[in-house]
């Protein structure tokens, strides 16, 4: 792999790849300890002209340095010398609130258990780093990763800082919030199912940790009378530390879904990474089947086809819940639970890390509402009991 020359940072003034607007670029701070990834990651992000506004081999440097470079996004490494990156990630954030961090780490079970850490303390996402050795289009899919979710919590975070760009740069300055989204031409609610939903659905993507930790913790109040199934897009091992964090969050049971396993009432079930999670139908009743068929919204697993699976096993006995997260996945697979006859609720766009996943549900006009991630967790109880919600 080459390695570029000078470390100094580089800035692209090229219009178009990064915004189809003339706005300044997406600034861009690199924090790693290897000098072949910081060259190769500021090559990549250039090359689609956002600006790299400083690189750093340690937490210590990034914190030093975080307020004069004034980034939209910071690029953490969780594995450095001198101060790696969780113990970097909360100074960063004090120092410069509003900053979209996105940790970068192996995809070891402890790198996934420090992630998520990570993204309960403030992190906007994860980037796992390929192993190149066992997938020949690892490092392709890395490269769209980056670059994508670059673009994306870049141009999320200036939606909500403050207008000022003195007081951007201020330490203490506070991100101005998203304007909330209500239903208007392009959003129109339709009523929920007329029955008790037998079955809870919940698809996420970036942002969605934190969500789910937040709607799993407003659940624990009451037991759940129906089996819940959580599609989050994550890769192998991220995913079966998620569900030991749900299922502390909620204190319900919580697993990876194995292939044939029964679906029981009270219990959670999260898709494994790498795999699409669907539910059928058996002789004594629904059963997990996980297959590895084609990436679904460029997906694996995707929230569709377990949505659609659901509805087929439940019919109109479905309540299908879509929080925060980049792209389309969840569109069709609400719109089928809702012209089923059941519910699907959408995170707003206030609460929402990015608006996409939910923001595309919303459209499609699947949705009986759109609200806070704060609200949802009663929303569910009220309609799983069956109390006037």
């Amino acid at each position: 792999m080459a390695i570029l020359g000078s470390e100094a940072p580089s800035v692209s003034r090229r219009a178009g790849a990064a915004s189809a607007s003339a706005a300044a670029p997406i600034r861009v701070m690199i924090v790693d300890d290897s000098v072949v990834v910081r060259s190769l990651l500021r090559r990549w992000l250039t090359a689609e002209g956002i600006e790299i506004c400083s690189v750093h081999r340690s937490g210590r440097e990034a914190i030093d340095a975080i307020v004069q470079s004034n980034p939209d996004v910071v690029i953490l490494d969780i594995e450095m010398p001198d101060m790696d990156g969780i113990t970097a990630l909360p100074l960063i954030l004090e120092r410069q609130p509003g900053v979209a961090v996105l940790m970068a780490s192996s995809m070891t079970r402890r790198n996934a258990e420090i992630s998520i850490r990570c993204l309960s303390m403030g992190a906007a996402d994860f980037l796992p780093k390929p192993d190149v050795t066992r997938d020949a289009n690892a490092t392709e899919d890395f490269h769209a990763d980056l670059v994508n979710k670059v673009r994306v919590l870049g141009s999320r975070r200036r939606d909500r800082q403050p207008a000022s760009p003195a007081r951007a740069r201020t330490p203490q300055a506070a991100a101005a919030p998203a304007r909330a989204v209500r239903p208007g031409p392009d959003i129109v609610l339709r009523a929920p199912g007329r029955l008790r939903p037998r079955a809870l659905a919940i698809g996420s993507s970036t942002g969605g940790p934190q969500a789910l930790g937040e709607l799993f913790r407003a659940l624990k109040s009451r037991p759940l009378p129906v089996p819940v199934f959580v599609t989050q897009h994550m890769p192998p091992n991220f995913t079966a530390v998620l569900a030991e964090h749900i299922g502390s969050a909620s204190g319900m049971p919580a697993w990876e879904g194995v292939q044939g396993m029964p679906v029981r009432p009270g219990h959670i079930y999260v898709a494994p990474g790498g795999f699409h999670m669907v539910v059928g139908g058996s002789g004594s009743g629904p059963v997990i089947e996980i297959n590895s068929e084609p990436p679904v919204n460029f997906c694996r697993p995707a929230v569709d086809p377990l949505f659609q699976s659901l509805v087929a096993v439940y019919g109109p006995a479905v309540l299908a819940v879509v929080l925060t997260g980049m792209g389309n996945d969840g569109a069709l697979g609400g719109l089928a639970v809702a012209n089923a006859g059941g519910t699907v609720l959408a995170q707003d766009e206030a609460s929402s890390v990015v608006w996409g996943m939910p923001g595309q549900v919303a459209q499609a006009g699947a949705c009986a509402a759109v609200l806070p991630i704060k609200d949802i967790g009663p929303k569910i109880l009220s309609l799983v009991s069956g109390a006037a919600a």
